[in-house]
């Protein structure tokens, strides 16, 4: 039988709908039924109508809730490139992308519920608080209830709070972090954990004890809302499946931020 009841829950996130046209990326069906929260790209970075039109048909029927995954304009280097990119542009791009997936999410009779910037977007707004009070903006502009995903201790979180929308502090299982909180570039090969066994115990111990080991041996403290899993690997969907059977016998539920 299916618990229902636990001491403590977090939101487990996976970045899908990132096919594009003939090209597929990852089981998004199969991780569905797995996580909490879907971001789904929007065309920039990757995904394209008729994905976008289907992955929030298949969100709908597993109950998960739906964001915008908005990108910097690199469909060829999927968004993982940085741009130069004024905070006007930064604020138009967000919300025409939001505005993509809201009309789908529109027609097949549901909503959108958060909106989080994926690759280099993100990791730009992390850091630079006029590219994340733009995004932010964006995200109030639109619809003041939608929650932004941002990662947590960064400067996008903070935008979110200052301009008043619900956030998200998200951290990652399968990710190495800095000293100072910040992502190690996928530009350095061991940037991301391929040992689930590695990103498992990771992922515990931002999930229960509010930390996560930075690559020089430190300790860096951080509270997480969501966990993010990536939908784009080989194991991806046995990772997502451990993790989930992982949190909930520490008597962790997973449920879409609150």
């Amino acid at each position: 039988m299916k618990r229902t009841s636990f001491a403590k829950t977090i939101d487990l996130n996976s970045d899908l709908g990132e096919s594009f046209g003939a090209w597929r990326m990852g089981n998004d069906a199969a991780l569905l039924a797995i996580v909490s929260s879907a971001n789904i790209a929007c065309g920039f970075h990757g995904g394209d109508p008729d994905i976008m039109r289907g992955t929030v048909a298949m969100a709908v029927e597993h109950d998960v809730a739906i964001g915008a995954h908005v990108s910097l304009p690199d469909l060829q280097g999927f968004g993982r490139r940085e741009m130069a990119i004024t905070p006007n542009e930064t604020y138009a791009l967000t919300l025409y992308q939001i505005g993509a997936l809201h009309g789908f999410a529109q027609a097949a009779g549901t909503r959108l519920s958060h909106v989080k910037p994926h690759g280099a977007l993100y990791n730009m707004a992390a850091r630079d608080a006029k590219l994340a009070a733009a995004i932010a903006r964006a995200v109030h502009d639109f619809d003041p209830a939608l929650r932004l995903f941002g990662l947590a201790n960064s400067a996008l979180v903070d935008a979110g709070k200052a301009i008043g929308i619900p956030v998200a502090a998200e951290a990652f299982a399968d990710r190495r972090y800095c000293a100072d909180g910040t992502l190690q570039s996928r530009r350095e090969a061991d940037a991301v954990i391929k040992e689930s066994d590695e990103a498992i115990a990771q992922a515990m111990a931002v999930a229960r004890e509010g930390h996560v080991r930075a690559v020089d041996g430190s300790i860096v403290a951080l509270q997480a809302d969501t966990l993010c899993v990536h939908g784009d690997g080989a194991h991806a969907v046995d990772f997502a499946r451990q993790l989930r059977a992982a949190l909930e016998a520490a008597d962790m539920g997973i449920t879409r931020p609150h």
